[in-house]
């Protein structure tokens, strides 16, 4: 996804290094020409690419390409609507398909169809009729358990939205936050798919009376409360539920030193939300030439092949390759909720709303 940090706090976790942005020195210039090689990406924080796979854009380009990364998704786009008169960069990267209707709302993009767009999977495809975004990955907001944990307590994880509930897990699941993460609306948009109008705000209820944790973002919920992953055990968290992503027990095993020959994290197959990450191109740009072709990039082959294990999400690019690892450790929801577009657009600010007033207050 988000999809959502990924890859880059993982390896922070470990003690590593990734890429999470690339510059030049042409970035600060007064000289408008040379302004004009340099293209920027707004992007969450989980936007990574090979060096190499980069580099050969830029070789073959001639842009310069500048990263900005403004926090969590939901955090990046709302920032981006308070100043879309005046963006921070050229292409937005990052919107999801549960924020997709504040974003095409705002007026934030500009239309541009992709070079690549008909590789694009069927699924995957909106607003056809103006193109103002162009998918580029795909992922599974799903419940993350600790195995060790339920190992040593001689407990079934859980498997269901239903299984949060029960007295047995009490006190054990950490969650995102509804109007600041898009996993943790991804997992709110869930529940309305699973339980409906009527239902889910019980659901909640539910769950709050059942100890659910509420934190601000991904990355702190991954990583400070979540007693599976690399960073939580540093951290000694002791939550052994979280919110995150299908693809998060690949990328504990591939960035582990030494690798184990399992993943130490698991996945409640039936919490699973699906999740479809675009780019854009704003409105504003300033260098709309070369947001043409970072958006052009980002459906080439070799960026699809490249990502998934960058940023832990899966390609939209038809043909493109999914690592062995993904396959093995964390394979794509069988059975995930989803919700019309249409239906998210019509109702996710009153969900959000009434789900802070039951959960948060």
């Amino acid at each position: 996804m988000s999809i959502t940090k990924k890859a880059t706090v993982f390896a922070v976790g470990l003690g590593l290094v990734t890429l999470s942005a690339c510059g030049s020195s042409d970035s600060g210039s007064d000289n408008p020409e040379a302004k004009s090689k340099t293209v920027t990406l707004v992007s969450h924080n989980s936007w990574a690419v090979s060096k190499g796979v980069l580099a050969a854009f830029e070789k073959q380009s001639g842009y310069k390409v500048k990263v900005l990364e403004d926090g969590d998704a939901g955090q990046a786009v709302n920032k981006a609507i308070l100043t879309k008169d005046n963006p921070q960069g050229d292409v937005f990267f990052g919107v999801d398909n549960t924020l997709l209707s504040r974003a095409l709302d705002n007026d934030l993009f500009q239309s541009y169809e992709a070079k690549g767009s008909d590789e694009i999977l069927p699924e995957f495809r909106v607003d056809q009729d103006k193109h103002r975004v162009t998918p580029v990955d795909t992922g599974d907001i799903c419940v993350n358990y600790d195995k060790a944990y339920f190992s040593e307590h001689k407990l079934a994880p859980p498997t269901s939205y239903d299984d949060l509930i029960k007295p047995a897990y009490k006190n054990l699941l950490v969650t995102e936050n509804a109007s600041t993460s898009s996993p943790g609306l991804g997992f709110l948009l869930g529940t309305a798919a699973k339980y409906g109008d009527d239902g889910w705000q019980d659901y909640w209820k539910k769950l709050k009376a059942n100890g659910v944790k509420v934190v601000d973002g991904w990355e702190q919920a991954y990583n400070e409360e979540f007693s599976g992953s690399a960073g939580g055990k540093k951290a000694k968290a002791d939550r052994p539920l979280v919110v995150s992503y299908a693809s998060s027990p690949p990328a504990e095993v591939i960035y582990a030193d030494p690798k184990p020959t399992s993943a130490p994290t698991g996945v409640a197959d039936g919490t699973c939300f699906r999740q479809v990450e675009y780019a854009g191109l704003l409105n504003n740009a300033k260098n709309t030439e070369g947001g043409k072709a970072l958006i052009d990039f980002l459906l080439t082959k070799t960026f699809q092949d490249d990502m998934p294990l960058n940023m832990f999400v899966y390609p939209v690019r038809e043909a493109a390759q999914v690592p062995e690892e993904f396959t093995k450790y964390g394979p794509r929801a069988k059975n995930p909720e989803t919700l019309d577009p249409a239906k998210i657009a019509d109702n996710r600010d009153d969900w959000v709303k009434s789900w802070t007033s039951l959960v948060l207050k």
